[in-house]
């Protein structure tokens, strides 16, 4: 119990923190992260009754929670299970024009199952979103390391996936959305 209070403490910070950016070459608009206002889904839940504790805190809420806690086993990473075109997927709940998405992979294993997986934005849910446009590849991203992708263009979308087209596990500890919002 005590454990959980600790991460709420820290997901309730990391959310005030979440300060939006002024877009420089936007003027009027603010960068901000609107994954957090999102609902989140994954292809398939991680379940092993050896891993119980990873088990359940694996779910795919944990990867929009605004902390970008890279150990898994302190509840704020998501884990699919192991299987060929694993996704996760955040719906924005409305279209937002996004320049990048920012992602912190998993830090206490295997960070090499990120590698070659794709950032895809639209407003398709169609084969779970994975068709949508081509924002960005993950070509590598070290152990517990944050990194922005930016997408060659402005997007316009409701749907951010990320895709990783073989058989794999795949597990990220944050996924921020940096959309251009008017600044009011």
């Amino acid at each position: 119990m005590k454990l959980l209070k600790v991460i709420l403490l820290f997901q309730i910070l990391a959310i005030l923190m979440a300060n939006p950016l002024v877009a420089p070459h936007h003027p009027g608009f603010k960068l901000v992260n609107v994954a957090l206002r999102g609902k989140a889904t994954q292809s398939a839940h991680f379940f092993r009754s050896d891993y119980m504790e990873l088990s359940v805190l694996s779910h795919a809420a944990n990867g929009i929670d605004g902390n970008r806690d890279s150990n898994s086993y302190h509840g704020s990473c998501f884990h699919t299970k192991c299987e060929p075109n694993p996704w996760w997927r955040v719906d924005l709940l409305q279209p937002y024009s996004i320049v990048s998405v920012t992602i912190t992979n998993r830090g206490d294993t295997r960070e090499e199952r990120i590698n070659g997986a794709q950032i895809r934005i639209g407003n398709s849910l169609g084969n779970n979103g994975i068709t949508n446009p081509l924002c960005s590849e993950i070509h590598s991203l070290g152990k517990g390391a944050t990194q922005t992708f930016h997408c060659s263009q402005k997007m316009v979308g409701r749907y951010v996936t990320v895709y990783i087209p073989r058989k794999e596990c795949l597990h990220l500890c944050e996924v921020e959305v940096n959309a251009l919002v008017p600044d009011q």
